[in-house]
């Protein structure tokens, strides 16, 4: 947890930049490595974001759009301390539950009991907490009936369920969500939205990306929109989304308005 130069903000990213080496030649084997012992492999560097700034206030919902490969997970990832910025600064206040990568912190060997059990302490939960809220999640998660089921056996949706109602049992400020919700069936996404309206009123924070623009309008305050690394607008989501579908429908290059 780290002091922010403004109270009122959750979240300051300030001139964040994250590049990746794609390597072109891959030796995966110890057979290819004798073989080819003297082939070079190269890389290509990728910039998956480039000078990204903008903060978000305590209690808002925040949302994050762009196309596919335009940097909103990597953006969320380096929030949540997954991945490493290469410059600038990412400052945040408060207890984190990230919820971005569907099947992170799982044991597909393990059965949902015990993955709910760790998962739980990892996120922050005492067992004393697990246990007065163990029950809460799986009824959330509706999977009574395959709580001593070993995960593997589990479809995405099921395990989405899981995932989402252990996220939300921890005592967070923050909640950081990556399109994971878009895998469930439409009677649980309501479910995970109804929850919403509970988080807002205990003046929580939300970051929500998402491809599904409607949920993005209905539930966001504000709104970053990112191109291909590169924010284009942040502020009212209304006008940040009709940027964006003009953008999408257009296909025209990418001129950054003013933030």
């Amino acid at each position: 947890m780290t002091r922010l130069d403004d109270p009122r903000h959750a979240i300051e990213v300030r001139a964040v930049s994250k590049t990746f080496r794609l390597p072109h030649h891959q030796r995966n084997t110890v057979k290819e490595y004798f073989l080819h012992p003297l082939t070079r492999t190269t890389f290509e560097v990728q910039q998956a974001l480039d000078d990204v700034s903008f903060s978000v206030e305590r209690g808002e919902f925040f949302g994050i759009v762009g196309a596919n490969g335009s940097g909103k997970s990597t953006l969320l990832k380096i929030i949540a301390r997954i991945y490493r910025q290469d410059a600038g600064t990412v400052e945040v206040q408060g207890l984190l539950s990230p919820f971005i990568e569907l099947g992170v912190g799982f044991n597909p060997e393990l059965t949902a009991r015990d993955n709910i059990r760790i998962n739980s302490a990892l996120l922050g939960l005492t067992r004393r907490e697990l246990e007065e809220r163990f029950d809460s999640i799986i009824a959330f998660s509706e999977l009574e009936r395959f709580i001593d089921q070993k995960l593997k056996n589990f479809s995405s949706g099921m395990q989405v369920r899981l995932a989402y109602s252990i996220a939300i049992q921890v005592d967070f400020d923050i909640l950081l969500l990556d399109e994971v919700l878009a895998v469930g069936d439409e009677r649980f996404q309501e479910k995970c939205f109804a929850t919403f309206q509970e988080i807002r009123a205990a003046g929580k924070t939300v970051v929500f990306v998402s491809h599904d623009l409607d949920s993005v309008e209905r539930f966001c305050d504000r709104t970053l929109y990112v191109q291909g690394g590169q924010p284009q607008m942040v502020g009212e989501t209304s006008k940040v989304i009709d940027l964006y579908r003009q953008r999408e429908i257009n296909a025209g290059p990418a001129i950054a308005v003013s933030i």
